[in-house]
C-alpha cells in the first residue's frame, strides 16, 4: 500500500469497502463478441479498468476483488491497495455473482459501509463512483440502475447493515424488493454503463474507456 493510500484511509475512517466479483474470463462475457479481438483479453481489460477506477476513488478505503482468475490477479500488479478473495471459500457449492459477493462481504465484515460493484464498467470514472457512494451514505441500502434501467451496477449497505444482492435478469426491480432505495445519480453517469455486448461496449467507448480496454480496442481496429 502506498503512502497516499495510507493517508487516504486515515482521512476517511468511514471509507467504503467495494466488492468486485469477476468471473474467470474463460467463461465470462460470453455475449461480448467483437471481431478481431480476443474475448478473454478484452474481458480482463474491462475488469482491470473497473478495478483501477474503484481503487482510485477517494471514498473507497479497500477494494476486494472476488475471483478465481489467477491471470487477472497477476495482471493487476500495478493497481495498488487491492485485496483478492477466492470465490471458492470452501463452504458452499453455490456459484454466481451473488454467491461471490457474499464471499467478499464475509471477508470485508460489516464494520464499514460496503458496495457491490459489477466488474464490467470500463468507462467508470472515480468521481462518478464517489458521487454514488456519497448518495448512499445516508441510507441503509441503495441501488444504482444500469443505462437500460432494468439491470443493476451497484448495491450498497451502510455499516452494520447486511448487504443483500439479487443480480441477474431485471435485477433493479428485485433489489428494490429487497429494500434498496434508488440512488440519485446522473443518467449520464459512467457508473450506469456496464458492458455485456458489442453495442454496449461501443456506448462505453463513446464515454471514454480506461487505458487497458482502450489498448485492446485500438489493436482490434488496427487489424
Amino acid at each position: 500500500m502506498t503512502t497516499a493510500q495510507r493517508l487516504r484511509g486515515a482521512e476517511a475512517p468511514n471509507g467504503w469497502a467495494v466488492l468486485i466479483p469477476v468471473k474467470p474470463t474463460a467463461i465470462g462475457k460470453s455475449r461480448l463478441d467483437l471481431p478481431g479481438a480476443d474475448r478473454v483479453t478484452l474481458a480482463r481489460a474491462i475488469a482491470l479498468d473497473t478495478i483501477a477506477a474503484a481503487a482510485a476513488c477517494a471514498a473507497v478505503a479497500q477494494v476486494f476483488v472476488v475471483t478465481d482468475d489467477g491471470a487477472l490477479v497477476a495482471l493487476a500488479f500495478d493497481i495498488p491497495g487491492l485485496r483478492f478473495v477466492s470465490e471458492d471459500d470452501g463452504t458452499s457449492t453455490a456459484r454466481g455473482i451473488d454467491a461471490a459477493i457474499a464471499v467478499g462481504a464475509a471477508a470485508a465484515g460489516d464494520g464499514m459501509p460496503r458496495a457491490a460493484l459489477l466488474g464490467d464498467l470500463p468507462a467508470l470514472r472515480p468521481e462518478d463512483l464517489q458521487a454514488a457512494l456519497t448518495a448512499a451514505s445516508g441510507i441503509d441500502r441503495g441501488v444504482a440502475a444500469d443505462a437500460e434501467g432494468t439491470g443493476t451496477t451497484l448495491v450498497t449497505a451502510r455499516r452494520g447493515i447486511a448487504l443483500r444482492t439479487a443480480f441477474g435478469t431485471d435485477s433493479f426491480a428485485r433489489h428494490l424488493e429487497l429494500g434498496c432505495l434508488p440512488l440519485d445519480i446522473a443518467a449520464a453517469s459512467t457508473l450506469r454503463r456496464d458492458v455485456d455486448t458489442a453495442a454496449q461496449l461501443e456506448a462505453a467507448a463513446a464515454l471514454g474507456v480506461g487505458p487497458r480496454t482502450a489498448r485492446v480496442l485500438a489493436a482490434q481496429t488496427s487489424r
